[in-house]
């Protein structure tokens, strides 16, 4: 199939060397130059702007756009809503708040075009190791990218079969899913990355009780020097606490034991507060994700190891710095 990619940075240019190894055609676009070589050079085809792309996708055509949540995305949906024929297809593989889905889904369905918003997490590496999707969108738009989607996807893989699952629909397995309609896809990555932010919490924040075993202030027979690397190494195997999060916090206190190369300044992208929000909506308590979330607020006030720990997991999933003091 033949793609429209619009954002070529560290999620889009994966996604569409991917795609492209997997024996699709990618037609590029980037407000950066640059990028777009980058792109063209590894096969690629190079479009000038929004509506050369249009042009060279032609009737049917597939836009995927992987630009920020917000007036990134928002002013590149209006524009294709103008320049896209009957028949296409808008995908947001980004962050958007899955209420602005709903609204662009309306609207683009008014002018015959199809809207599909896709959850999109693998970060840096799913270039190599694949992407899971989480996607929203009409039953039969969804089917008929099913290719796209099974490209993009890590397949099964070596991932243990679970037992007694039902085997009717086998795209979870492969590490995609159709999550129901127009928002829903969003919705369901929102949850997946207020998780993160808990789970990543709880990390860091059992390391910084670990490291903080060393203190003077407890008794001098109480005190242990814990070496933080060979625990997060030996937790990689065999323990019921074993990630890839935990992976990536392990290669980081390998090559950095004291985190020296982090300030500890925790950003958020928006997706912790918007689930937040969800549960406060629907009457639902949220302990761990919301003081997770507060939690990242503080540590840009008074930041402590557990903050670097977290800063340093960010970078290894997805090359996030840390924003500035």
């Amino acid at each position: 199939m033949r793609i429209g990619m619009i954002g070529l940075g560290r999620m889009g240019g994966s996604l569409a060397r991917r795609l492209m190894r997997a024996g699709h055609e990618a037609v590029v676009w980037d407000r950066d130059p640059a990028a777009i070589v980058l792109l063209a050079d590894d096969g690629a085809i190079p479009a000038t702007s929004l509506a050369d792309l249009a042009d060279q996708l032609g009737n049917g055509a597939i836009f995927w756009v992987m630009l920020p949540a917000g007036e990134a995305t928002e002013t590149t949906v209006d524009e294709l809503s103008r320049i896209a024929n009957s028949g296409s297809v808008v995908i947001d593989g980004g962050n958007s708040f899955y209420k602005d889905d709903i609204r662009r889904a309306k609207s683009l369905a008014a002018l015959g075009i199809d809207y599909v918003d896709v959850g999109t997490s693998g970060g840096v590496w799913g270039a190599e190791r694949g992407f899971c999707l989480m996607i929203g969108g009409l039953e039969e738009t969804v089917r008929r990218l099913d290719p796209i989607f099974a490209a993009l996807a890590p397949g099964i893989g070596d991932v243990a079969r679970t037992p007694g699952r039902d085997r009717s629909d086998d795209r979870p397995e492969r590490g995609y899913v159709h999550t129901g309609p127009p928002g829903s896809g969003h919705f369901v990555k929102m949850i997946h990355n207020g998780i993160e932010y808990g789970l990543m919490q709880a990390y860091a924040e059992g390391f910084d009780i670990l490291k903080g075993k060393a203190s003077e202030t407890l008794p001098e027979e109480e005190r242990f020097t814990i070496n933080l690397p060979d625990v997060a190494e030996v937790w990689r195997r065999g323990s019921v606490i074993s990630s890839w999060l935990l992976d990536l916090t392990s290669a980081a206190l390998a090559t950095d034991p004291d985190l020296s190369a982090f300030s500890g300044s925790v950003a958020d992208s928006g997706e912790g507060r918007w689930t937040i929000d969800a549960a406060m909506e629907e009457a639902v308590p949220a302990y761990v994700l919301s003081a997770a979330l507060y939690a990242r607020y503080r540590s840009r006030m008074d930041s402590t190891f557990g903050d670097k720990l977290l800063s340093a997991m960010r970078l290894g999933f997805g090359g996030h710095i840390e924003i500035p003091r």
